[in-house]
C-alpha cells in the first residue's frame, strides 16, 4: 500500500515532535503493509514551509530507516493567497514528488467562493488538486455538491482510512463511506501524526474495503491510484455515480 498524506517529518508542524518517533511511525508503517509514504508537512499560516529543510529533513529520516518504506516528499496545502501565488508561479516546491498532483486542506471555518477559480488556474498550470478528507470537514460533508462539480471539473478526493473506521465519529464514517459507495473517494491515505492517536497504518482500513467492496477497489484506492500520484502519472478513475433524479448528478449531496 501507498500513503500519499502522512506528518511524519520531525518537529515542523503538528505531527512528530523528534526523529525517533519519525522513524517508529515510518517502521510502523512498513510493519503494516505500506510501502511508500509521502511526508506532507503543513504549507499554511501556522508553521514555516521550507521546501529545501523539508528534503534534507526526508533524506535523513530514510537513511534512519532504511529502505522501507520509501520516503516521498509533498505537503498538505492550505488555500491562502500567498501560497496559491507561490504555487502557480512553481508548482513543483509544494506537489508530490515535484509531479502534477497536490493535496489541499480546507478550513472547518469557511470555504471561499473563489475556489472553483483557483482550482482551474491550478489545472492550467498543470496541476490536479487532491481535496483531503472532506468527510471530517462539516462544511465539506453538509454541501458535498460542491465536492461533486470539483470532481466533475478533474479534482480527486482523498479520505482517511480511520474515517472508514469510525475513529473520527460516526458522521465521518458515514460521509466516507458514501463517498466511496458514490466513486467520489479517489484515494485512502492514514493522514498519520503519531503512534497511537493517529498512527500511520491503513491495513484495517485497506481490510474494510475488500470486505465491503471487494479487492479490486481496495487496490485501486490504496496501491494503484497512489503509485500513480506518487509517480506523476495521470488518472482517469470511474466517473461519479449518477442517482436517477431529474436534478443535476450531484444534487443528491446537498
Amino acid at each position: 500500500m501507498i500513503d500519499i498524506h502522512c506528518h511524519v517529518l520531525p518537529g515542523v508542524d503538528d505531527g512528530p515532535e523528534d526523529e525517533a518517533t519519525s522513524i517508529a511511525m515510518c517502521r510502523l508503517a512498513a510493519e503494516n503493509g505500506t510501502t511508500d509514504v509521502v511526508a506532507t508537512p503543513h504549507a499554511n499560516a501556522n508553521y514555516e514551509y521550507s521546501p529545501e529543510r523539508n528534503e534534507e529533513m526526508r533524506r535523513q529520516l530514510q537513511a534512519a530507516v532504511g529502505p522501507s518504506p520509501r520516503i516521498h516528499l509533498g505537503c498538505d496545502f492550505h488555500l491562502s493567497y500567498d501560497n496559491i501565488e507561490a504555487a502557480l508561479a512553481d508548482p513543483a516546491q509544494f506537489t508530490i514528488n515535484g509531479g502534477r498532483y497536490l493535496l489541499v486542506e480546507f478550513s472547518d471555518l469557511i470555504i471561499s467562493q473563489g475556489t472553483s477559480e483557483v482550482f482551474a488556474r491550478m489545472q492550467e498550470a498543470g496541476v490536479t488538486p487532491i481535496i483531503t478528507h472532506p468527510e471530517r470537514n462539516p462544511l465539506l460533508r453538509d454541501h458535498r455538491s460542491r465536492l461533486a462539480a470539483w470532481v466533475h471539473r478533474g479534482c480527486l478526493i482523498q479520505i482517511t482510512a480511520d474515517s472508514l473506521l469510525g475513529r473520527f465519529g460516526r458522521h465521518a464514517q458515514s460521509a466516507a463511506i458514501a463517498l466511496v459507495d458514490a466513486n467520489l473517494a479517489h484515494i485512502v491515505a492514514s493522514d498519520g501524526h503519531d503512534l497511537k492517536e493517529r498512527p500511520p497504518v491503513l491495513a484495517g482500513s485497506f481490510e474494510f474495503v475488500v470486505d465491503r467492496w471487494g479487492e479490486d477497489l481496495a487496490q485501486d484506492l490504496f496501491v494503484d491510484r497512489p503509485r500513480a500520484v506518487v509517480d506523476g502519472k495521470p488518472l482517469q478513475p470511474p466517473a461519479p455515480k449518477r442517482r436517477h433524479s431529474k436534478k443535476t448528478w450531484w444534487a443528491f449531496w446537498r
